[in-house]
Order: C-alpha cells, then sequence, then structure tokens
C-alpha cells in the first residue's frame, strides 16, 4: 500500500476495531452504530482507527476504493483475501475479510432468511478473528496495529490467537457490548479452530462442556471494556453474569465501563436527510410533519394530537417484547384515541402476535417487521414516547436517539438506561426537572403499563410534556469524551506510537460507490 497516496496527515497510534458490523457496512443492532461511531470519533482525535470486518455482500457495496492488499492461506474456512477501502458514507478506512463460501450468503451477519443461525458461524468468526492475528503480527503487507479492539463474541477469539502468537504483540481489548451472546460451540471444534490445547481447558476457552468465543476474550484480553458504569457492576452478580461472572470477577482490575456515544451526524434532526421537516429543542415545529409523515409510514391515520407510542428494537425476551404485546391491547382499550408503531425483528412468536393485534386494530397499531433507515429516524422524530422495555441493557442508543429528536423514553432502569435517562418521579405533581424521561422497575405487564399510563397522563399536561422534550434534546450524548478515554486506554497499553503510514491510505484515483459491486463480481 506504499504506492498509494494518502491524502489527510499521518494519524497514530494505530487502531485496529474487528467486529462483525458497522454502518454503513452492515448493521442488525446497536453494535453497528457503536463501533462506526467510535471510529469516526477516534480519528477526529487523530487516531488512525481502521474496521476489520467480514466481507458481506452489503459491505462490498456500501465501500469505496475497494482494493485487494492481502492474500490470506489457510485460514480456517478456507483460503481469504483482505480488500482495503472506505465508508461509502464516512471518512473511516476498513479492511474487508474476503471469503465467498464463508460471507456471501442471503440473510444478516448470523442468520439466514429464514432467521435460523448459520451452522458454521464458529467457522465464519473465528475466520475474522485468525485474520486479525495475522494482520497484527505482520504476515500481511498491511501495517501492523499498535492496539487490537475487538468487539463482542464475533471477534473475542482475536486476543487469545495473538496471546498465543507470543510475547512481541500489539495490545488487545475486547469490548462487551451484550454478555448475553457469548458464542458457544462444540468444544470438538478446537482443533479446526486452531485453539491450542494449553487454551482449551477450564481456565481458557472450556464452558460447561462448550467452547466459548466471548470467555476467550475474557480471559485473554489485556484489557476489558463494556459500555455503562452501571452494566459494568451488574455482569459480576448472577443475575446479569451469563456464567461468567466469576470470569470478570477475576478481572476487575482490568475492567472499565465507557459509554457509548452518538454520532451527530447521523442523529441529529435540525439536519437528518431522512426527515421531512427538520426542527430543534429551539423550534420544535416541525416534529408535527415528522408525526404525520411518521403515521403514513405505519399505516395510522394522520392525527396530529394523538398520543403515538413507539417501540424500536429487537423483538426479543431481552427487550421485554413478549411483555409489551401484553399490554398493547389493554392500553388501545383504555386510550381510544393512542396509536402505536412498532419498527423491528425478532423472535418469530412475537412478530406473530404483533402482526394479528395490528390486524385487529388497523387504526392504532401499525406495525413494520424489519428495520430500514429511513423508517428508523421517522419513528423517533415522529412519536411521542418510545416504549424500551429490557430485562438487561448493556447501554441502550435507542432511547437516547429518541431524545434528541424530542421523543419522551419509556425505559427499565437496568444498565445503561438507568445511567442515561434521568426519570421523573411518579408521585403526584412531581416537577420536571432534570428528568428526561420515565424509568419502571420491573418485568411484569402490570409494571410497564403503569409506566405509559403515567407517561401519558404527563402527555396530557403540556408545559411539563415540553420540559421532558427540550430537557433530552439538550442532554449532550457525544463521542468525544468516551474516544477520549479510549485514547487513554490505548496509551496505557502502547505508550510510545512510533511515526508510520496508516494502516489504509487513499487511492491517487477514486473508484465511484456504483463500482464498488463490479470489484467483488471481478475478484
Amino acid at each position: 500500500m506504499g504506492k498509494h497516496l494518502c491524502r489527510r496527515k499521518i494519524l497514530l497510534p494505530r487502531v485496529l476495531l474487528v467486529t462483525s458490523e458497522a454502518l454503513p457496512l452492515a448493521k442488525t443492532g446497536g453494535l453497528a452504530d457503536a463501533v462506526s461511531g467510535l471510529a469516526r470519533a477516534l480519528r477526529v482525535a487523530s487516531v488512525d482507527a481502521t474496521i476489520l470486518m467480514p466481507a458481506y455482500p452489503s459491505a462490498l457495496d456500501a465501500a469505496i476504493e475497494l482494493e485487494m492488499v492481502a492474500e490470506l492461506p489457510g485460514l480456517v474456512g478456507g483460503d481469504a483475501t483482505v480488500w482495503a477501502g472506505w465508508a461509502a458514507d464516512a471518512e473511516i478506512p476498513v479492511l474487508l475479510l474476503r471469503n465467498d463460501a464463508l460471507y456471501m450468503r442471503p440473510g444478516n451477519p448470523y442468520v439466514d432468511p429464514d432467521g435460523r443461525e448459520f451452522p458454521d458461524n464458529a467457522i465464519r468468526f473465528a475466520a475474522l478473528a485468525q485474520a486479525a492475528q495475522r494482520i497484527s503480527m505482520g504476515a500481511t503487507p498491511i501495517r501492523v496495529p499498535h492496539i487490537v479492539h475487538a468487539h463482542d463474541w464475533h471477534a473475542a477469539l482475536t486476543p487469545l490467537y495473538l496471546h498465543a502468537a507470543g510475547v512481541k504483540r500489539p495490545k488487545t481489548v475486547l469490548t462487551i457490548h451484550n454478555l448475553a451472546f457469548q458464542g458457544n460451540f462444540p468444544l470438538s471444534l478446537a482443533d479446526e479452530l486452531g485453539i491450542p490445547p494449553a487454551y482449551r481447558g477450564s481456565d481458557g476457552v472450556e464452558f460447561w462442556g462448550q467452547l466459548n468465543f466471548m470467555k476467550a476474550g475474557l480471559r485473554y484480553a489485556d484489557r476489558l471494556t463494556t459500555v455503562s458504569a452501571t452494566y459494568a457492576r451488574e455482569i459480576l452478580t448472577p443475575d446479569f453474569g451469563n456464567g461468567l461472572e466469576g470470569v470478570l470477577c477475576q478481572r476487575t482490575h482490568e475492567l472499565k465501563a465507557i459509554p457509548n456515544g452518538i454520532d451527530a451526524e447521523i442523529w441529529d434532526p435540525s439536519i437528518d436527510p431522512f426527515l421531512p421537516e427538520h426542527f430543534s429543542a429551539l423550534d420544535m415545529r416541525g416534529k408535527v410533519r415528522n408525526k404525520l409523515e411518521m403515521q403514513r409510514a405505519f399505516g395510522l391515520p394522520t392525527d396530529p394530537e394523538a398520543p403515538v407510542l413507539a417501540m424500536g428494537s429487537r423483538l426479543t425476551a431481552q427487550k421485554m417484547a413478549d411483555v409489551a404485546v401484553e399490554i398493547f391491547p389493554r392500553l388501545l382499550a383504555a386510550h381510544p384515541r393512542l396509536q402505536v408503531a412498532v419498527l423491528g425483528c425478532g423472535e418469530r412468536s412475537v412478530e406473530e402476535k404483533l402482526r394479528a393485534l395490528a390486524e385487529q386494530h388497523p387504526r392504532n397499531l401499525g406495525v413494520h417487521i424489519g428495520y430500514d433507515e429511513r423508517r428508523g429516524h421517522l419513528l423517533h422524530a415522529g412519536a411521542d414516547m418510545l416504549l424500551h422495555g429490557s430485562r438487561f441493557e448493556p447501554f441502550g442508543l435507542t432511547p437516547l436517539y429518541s431524545m434528541l429528536y424530542g421523543t419522551v423514553p419509556i425505559a427499565s432502569r437496568v444498565g445503561g438506561l438507568a445511567d442515561s435517562i434521568t426519570g421523573l418521579s411518579s408521585e403526584p405533581g412531581a416537577e420536571v426537572g432534570a428528568a428526561t424521561g420515565i424509568l419502571f422497575d420491573g418485568q411484569t405487564p402490570d409494571d410497564m403499563l403503569r409506566a405509559v399510563e403515567h407517561a401519558l397522563s404527563i402527555f396530557a399536561q403540556p408545559h411539563k410534556w415540553t420540559a421532558l422534550q427540550k430537557n433530552g434534546m439538550t442532554t449532550h450524548f457525544g463521542w468525544e469524551a468516551p474516544a477520549a478515554q479510549y485514547l487513554d486506554l490505548y496509551r496505557s497499553l502502547a505508550p510510545v506510537a512510533p511515526v508510520g503510514a496508516p494502516m489504509v491510505a487513499r487511492r491517487s484515483g477514486v473508484i465511484a460507490p456504483q463500482a464498488a459491486p463490479d470489484v467483488r463480481k471481478r475478484a
């Protein structure tokens, strides 16, 4: 890559962010937002942050200036290549691991179009970790990073592979975005995945007779982070540790809580390109038009005065979607003018119940199974309140988006939600003060129903409701402070960063974004 011209100043240190998804290349949830937001913020802080992820069809379509920069023969799952380029809508360099047999599939990064997990996910993500290890140890023409930062279980074998490679290696960080998802596979795969025998025992990757990717990262990363202070405390307990609390308790001194941020270039109602009309805390008149457009997008009657309750999340037990479907009929019976808009996908039983409810209440309940950015942004901009129940929540980006768009969150008092939302007291006559939303305890339908009823009672008091909205809209959730904390962490691990070229340099000739699919086809 030295032959390429770099149009940017030299950025140091070099950090390789290893992930299964990142915007705009692939997204199933908040992980994609968090990784790309961190990468962009680090680069603003003069860190040479580069994303390494699989070359899914969506990633190849969305990346620009792609060129093959390395061959990786003999990876688990077969020979692979690495393609360097840039995220199409951001100044973020990316390295895409290409093995068409592993990654060129319909569905999302983890499941097929019918929602079934790919049976070879262990191989697919072990290959990603092996690629990170080879790049980081100088086995390719790509410049080696000073820090390798793995994200969640999909990348969590990376610290193990680097640990096994010896002492002359980059330092490693593992961020726990959601400890509930761990990557458990048959221990018999250890040989195929290239895990040395010394790492296969109970003090290594073994977990109740299985091979646990997340445990590998927790054991062998030099430092661990998670995405909120409350969640960092919760995962040390049996209630939230998902069986790994013992491993984490052994590493409390290496565990640090660094919250996520929000990418202000993407989530800002005053400039959001997905909105029909912009608005801000100083002038909220545009929110009415967004409400009408959102109602149309979800097949609901246009009514600017109707209270609109939104739910945009994975439709899973974690997100208490099973509880939400229990309370919706009760809410609609008690509040005939209430409208509910749901956006997301997840457990088939929940999806089917929501579809059935939408058929029963076509004028009050609009459901869109799946996700697209336009509807996602409209949901936050047009709704009055956002329901975000959660049995556990490492961080919780969606309520923060809603606050910035003047949509009041109704959320569980757990994890990052408890850290980022200031709950309004449920005492009669309580003043809004610094409150930005409504928090509730418990996991029963009655617990959730009481919280929504409280929100509706405040909605009927315009002066209080407007105060709640403006408190949320003026709260700062940028990436600057989290990026600074990560930079301090990186510097503590690799204090000396020698001057050198970036991992991915700009090319002298720019390939148009629409040419990226052709690159894929020619390779």
